[in-house]
Order: structure tokens, then sequence, then C-alpha cells
């Protein structure tokens, strides 16, 4: 059997979609502060893109045998700077609202801490984020989370559709579909929120998990 080189697996397909996601989030950001007015319904789709790629890029590194490490590096921080940067736009675009704008930047902090502290808790003890194992211990939302691919599924489109309709709904103020959008909004705010509640949950529980670790190093 011929030996996996770190160029094979930086060209695994699942890597490659990877790549493609990178391309469409930064060009949908892009246009989002260049040319918003302009190309809004590109940089959407783009956007758009780039997450529907996310539910594929796992199922084919299964099918093919191509899972690793470094796909799963790509994968979190392709999802996190595609959230971060959707929010940073929304900031901006709702710059007359001080609260909006102070909870789009809570939202980031939550975001890229959660995860983090989720990736650093699992991946010291040489475990996968979303193992089941990985997670033994952690609050029930956290396990239920990464566990029941429904409940994941649900909250992670609750959250990305509300701050894509967010943006979406600037636009769209003179036309028919404008209300509809923003039916659509209050429709998937509860899954945000629950979003927001598992991020918390993820943070405190990675958290106290390195603690439990440090604790049980200086008690050996």
């Amino acid at each position: 059997m011929t030996a996996v080189t770190a160029n094979d697996v930086l060209l695994y397909v699942p890597n490659i979609i990877g790549y493609s996601r990178v391309i469409c989030t930064v060009a949908s950001l892009c246009l989002m502060i260049t040319v918003r007015e302009s190309y809004w319904i590109l940089a959407i789709i783009l956007y758009l893109a780039s997450f529907v790629g996310d539910l594929f890029d796992g199922l084919v590194a299964r099918r093919l045998g191509q899972t690793s490490t470094y796909g799963g590096l790509l994968d979190m921080v392709t999802d996190r700077c595609s959230t971060l940067g959707l929010l940073f736009v929304l900031a901006i675009d709702y710059e007359d609202n001080v609260y909006l704008r102070l909870t789009f930047l809570l939202l980031c902090l939550l975001d890229i801490s959660s995860h983090w502290c989720q990736m650093y808790s699992t991946s010291s003890l040489g475990k996968h984020h979303k193992s089941e194992d990985g997670n033994e211990g952690r609050h029930f939302l956290v396990r239920w989370f990464y566990k029941y691919y429904f409940f994941f599924g649900y909250l992670c489109v609750g959250a990305e559709f509300t701050y894509i309709l967010a943006y979406a709904v600037q636009f769209t103020i003179d036309y028919w579909i404008h209300p509809i959008l923003k039916i659509a909004l209050w429709a998937v705010i509860p899954g945000c929120f629950l979003k927001q509640l598992v991020n918390a949950m993820q943070l405190t529980s990675a958290c106290y998990a390195v603690a439990e670790y440090d604790a049980e190093i200086k008690n050996r």
C-alpha cells in the first residue's frame, strides 16, 4: 500500500470542498461590504453555497474514507469565520441600533470562545470535539447537540438563517417578499436562541473539563 503524504491529505475530496467553501465565504463577505446594495442576492447565494457545502464535506469524507484531523480543523475554522464575518457585516448594517450592534458583538465573542474551548478541551484529550466519548460528562444540551443530528441541524440552520434573513430584510422593504422574510426571520429566531444557549453551556462545560484535567494532573 502506498504511503499517504501530507499533500494527499491536503487534496482529499472533502478538503477540496472545504477550500471551495472558503472561496464562497470570502467572496460573499466582500460583496456584502463593498457592493452591498447591488449584489446582495449574489452575496447570499454564495454564503448559502458555503453553508450547504458544510453538509456534504463530512458525508463525502466518511464515504471515501478520507476523514482527517486537518479536515476537521478546516471545517471548524471555516464555520467560525463565516459566522463571525456575517455578524461583522450585520453590525455595520445595523449601526444605527446600538443594542443590535452590542448583540452582534456578544454573539461573536460567545461563538468563537465556546467553539475554541470545545475544540481545545477535547483535542487535548485526544478525542474529536463532536464524539460521544469526547463530550462525556458535558452539559446535556452539548451532548444532545453533537449526538442528535436533527437537533444539531435545527440549531445550526436556525442560527445561520437568522443572520442571513436579518441581512436580507434590509433590501426588500419596498418588495412583496419583505413581510414573508420577516415572518421567516421570527420563525428561525428560536433556533438561534437555543444555539446560543448551547454555546454558553459548551463554553462552561469545556472550561470545567479542562479544570478537571488540571486537577487530575495535580493529584497524580
